[in-house]
């Protein structure tokens, strides 16, 4: 049986289309996700938003062996709950921009155009996700999440040209050993 990204000739997968397929597939349950929480009323998005931070906040407590009180735990959540917010949204597109670049990188050649490509996707996606919260009830469009956003694809797509540079770097040396 022929399944795409396998050759005919021989049998074995092509990795840059099983790469390319897995990122794009990632890549669409990451944009489903994100549309998910985007989609969510202003109520559900806050009250979702003070879970996760109530969360963390008991884990720090549990494993800094603390006995924070419950009033101590509740200022910390009320402090902390706009960064969490914050860092999910800079998560979210790292990620992007991570799968982004496992996606087109098989068939770019590194350089200018590939990140320039990568980086004017993730501000697009972010734009729009912004327009999208806009008609949300009870939420609001904010263009500093859209540069929030961009930087966090292009840390994404950082990491991931200092893991390819680091990698072609040990093959080298281990190509060079043997």
């Amino acid at each position: 049986m022929n399944f795409p990204g396998k050759s005919i000739q021989t049998g074995k997968w092509n990795p840059k289309i099983l790469v390319s397929g897995v990122c794009l597939v990632l890549l669409i349950g990451l944009y489903c996700l994100i549309f998910a929480f985007s989609d969510q009323d202003a109520e559900a998005s806050g009250s979702l938003s003070t879970l996760v931070t109530e969360k963390c906040v008991r884990i720090v407590n549990t494993l800094a062996h603390r006995n924070w009180s419950d009033a101590l735990m509740k200022s910390m959540v009320d402090y902390l709950e706009h960064p969490v917010r914050k860092l999910a949204h800079f998560s979210e597109y790292a990620m992007m921009g991570a799968l982004l670049y496992g996606m087109w990188r098989p068939w770019k050649q590194r350089g200018k155009k590939l990140y320039l490509l990568i980086v004017s996707w993730v501000f697009l996606s972010a734009f729009l996700d912004e327009l999208h919260q806009y008609f949300v009830p009870g939420r609001y469009a904010n263009f500093l999440d859209v540069f929030l956003d961009t930087f966090g694809g292009c840390c994404g797509m950082a990491f991931c040209v200092l893991v390819e540079k680091i990698w072609r770097r040990w093959r080298r040396k281990l190509a060079g050993k043997v």
